[in-house]
């Protein structure tokens, strides 16, 4: 058993630290790097909002489709460790670095020893939700993951279980629809899709299409609509930005300021949105966030 737990303190720290120490490369990699010309919009370096901040080195990667790949495997997510593991991983780690607490709610973000920001966070309510065979867990897995990637004002795709809780909520059955397969519903109109909307055709033939912003609920049956359709996008439900740490986790902003610094997401960590923006502004892709 010790030898085990010596391995895992091994393959925690010292991946996460051949990691970094290859993405922080040396002092003649950063000033190869300086001479580069301009990197994108999206990637652009961060404004001096503050002394602190000015300390901020932000690595411009090339995005092509195979350098991407590279990076994506050398930095997969590192899950199965105890929160002290990842703690002393997260403080023996040099650089730049978010770490997330989830006990304490908060979030931070360090150079080498100097905050650069802290923030309150919500984190997972740690509840369930079973549908079709299905278990969702609600929690923020422990572990050292990667800001993979960063966007403004994105729009959420809902997974099922948004649909399935939005209906236990209400008291309504949770129904499916799906392309090819129109619902007849009592009053003589027919729920169906039609290219990337869903809509009523009534008796006349005429087709309606639905409010691209409302659940569809027709004889108390919430439906789930069909992935890649508009009424299955959320404009505005994770604030204006979001980084992108894998699997589905996001850190993002959220409309419900109220629930910030509570246990209430389903594995997200939601920040506020003044907190979102400088991390979207100043924290690079590919920086370390240690969650414990």
């Amino acid at each position: 058993m010790a030898a085990r737990r010596g391995a895992r303190r091994w393959a925690l720290g010292g991946l996460a630290l051949v990691g970094l120490i290859t993405l922080a490369g040396g002092a003649a990699a950063r000033h190869a790097l300086a001479r580069r010309p301009a990197p994108p919009s999206d990637e652009a370096p961060p404004r001096r909002t503050a002394a602190r901040a000015a300390t901020l080195t932000t690595l411009h990667t090339p995005d092509t489709a195979d350098v991407r790949r590279a990076l994506e495997a050398r930095y997969a997510p590192r899950v199965g460790f105890t929160a002290a593991e990842v703690r002393r991983a997260a403080d023996t780690t040099p650089g730049l670095r978010i770490i997330v607490a989830l006990a304490a709610r908060r979030l931070l973000v360090l150079r080498d020893r100097d905050t650069l920001l802290r923030a309150p966070v919500a984190v997972g309510s740690d509840t369930t939700i079973a549908y079709e065979g299905h278990v969702w867990r609600f929690r923020t897995p422990r572990g050292i993951r990667f800001v993979r990637g960063k966007q403004a004002n994105p729009v959420w795709v809902p997974p099922d279980w948004h649909y399935v809780e939005s209906a236990r909520e209400s008291g309504l059955r949770v129904g499916r629809l799906e392309y090819g397969r129109p619902v007849q519903l009592p009053n003589g109109d027919v729920l169906t899709v039609r290219g990337p909307v869903a809509g009523l055709v009534h008796p006349s033939g005429v087709f309606d299409t639905l409010a691209e912003d409302e659940e569809i609920i027709f004889d108390s049956t919430l439906y789930i609509p069909p992935l890649g359709t508009r009424n299955r996008r959320i404009p505005g439900e994770l604030g204006r930005f979001r980084l992108d740490l894998g699997d589905g986790y996001l850190l993002h902003g959220t409309r419900d300021s109220a629930s910030i610094g509570k246990a209430a997401t389903h594995g997200c960590v939601r920040l506020r949105d003044a907190d979102v923006a400088w991390l979207y502004a100043h924290v690079p892709r590919w920086t370390p966030v240690f969650i414990y």
